[in-house]
């Protein structure tokens, strides 16, 4: 993980724990191209956790956007997750 990345998940950590009180429910926003495989593997991360996914394809059917509401227990698990979709090509995280 590059210097910047990192220091961004730190950032993000020190967020979330400031403001949250743990365990809470957190909202992940993703965008992907637009494939079986790349819509799978994001759903198949949160998997048996309760959450709660939300799909919708662009205009053109290139990108989809995934809404994924579900409670997490600490800002580090938070982070967990979003190392774990970042192998995904072409995959944007807000």
């Amino acid at each position: 993980m590059d210097k910047k990345t990192e220091e961004f998940y730190t950032r993000l950590k020190e967020e979330l724990a400031n403001t949250s009180a743990w365990p809470s429910e957190y909202l992940y926003k993703f965008i992907v191209p637009t494939t079986l495989e790349n819509v799978m593997e994001v759903e198949n991360t949160f998997n048996n956790m309760g959450a709660v996914i939300k799909t919708h394809q662009s205009k053109t059917g290139k990108f989809t956007s995934i809404s994924i509401n579900v409670t997490m227990e600490n800002p580090e698990k938070v982070v967990e997750k979003y190392l774990q979709v970042s192998n995904i090509e072409g995959i944007i995280s807000f």
